[in-house]
Parts: structure tokens; C-alpha cells; sequence
């Protein structure tokens, strides 16, 4: 069974930083698209941050400016860089690997997830 294992989350300041880590526990071909969902309490998951096979990133509006993905999804890796962190960035932040074949996602895979917790 394939896992996505998650680190870098923590407890932080308003104006810090951290940095998210995904890799997955044995390589998964056809990966299209990895990035960063979130779920705070009460509120339903979002997406965060995503990143193509082809590089091309997409960002929730909230943190435009303020968050940058990276990675390699043949290499099933992800990063999230977080910068001036907001008490609203507070949530367990989750990796996800889209795998595509044909032009269907044919596996969507999740990490465990890990607490971003932000204090004013």
C-alpha cells in the first residue's frame, strides 16, 4: 500500500514560516498533478496549492504571495513553502498524488496529514 508521509508542520507565530514535506513511500507512476489540501475545524477541505507534472501551480487566493509549491512528481515529492503566516492558515494541512492515465485520475492519495497551528 502506498503512502504519502508528510513532515514540517508545527506551531508558529503570526509572520512565520514553515515548510511542508511529501513523499510518497515507493514511487507511483503516471503521477499528474501533487499539492497541498487543508481542513480547519468545523470547515470543509480546500485545496491549498497544486503542482503539474508540467510545473504549472495553481494557489487558493488566501495565499497568493505568501505560499510557493514545489516538487517532483516523477520523484513523487512536494514541498510547501509558507511565509507570513496567518492564525487562518490553522488547519491540518494534507498531501495528495493524482495519478492519471488516459486522462482519468485513476488513484487520488492522501497522507495522514499533519497540524499547522498559528498563533496571533
Amino acid at each position: 500500500q502506498v503512502q504519502l508521509v508528510e513532515s514540517g508542520g508545527g506551531l508558529v507565530q503570526a509572520g512565520g514560516s514553515l515548510r511542508l514535506s511529501c513523499a510518497a513511500s515507493r514511487i507511483i507512476y503516471s503521477i499528474n498533478t501533487m499539492g497541498w489540501y487543508r481542513q480547519a475545524p468545523g470547515k470543509q477541505r480546500e485545496m491549498v496549492a497544486t503542482i503539474t507534472s508540467s510545473g504549472n501551480t495553481n494557489y487558493i487566493d488566501s495565499v497568493k504571495g505568501r505560499c510557493t509549491i514545489s516538487g517532483d512528481n516523477a520523484k513523487n515529492t512536494v514541498y510547501l513553502q509558507m511565509n507570513n503566516l496567518k492564525p487562518e492558515d490553522t488547519a491540518v494541512y494534507y498531501c495528495n498524488a493524482k495519478q492519471v492515465m488516459y486522462g482519468i485520475v485513476t488513484n487520488d492519495y492522501w497522507g495522514q496529514g499533519t497540524q499547522v497551528t498559528v498563533s496571533s
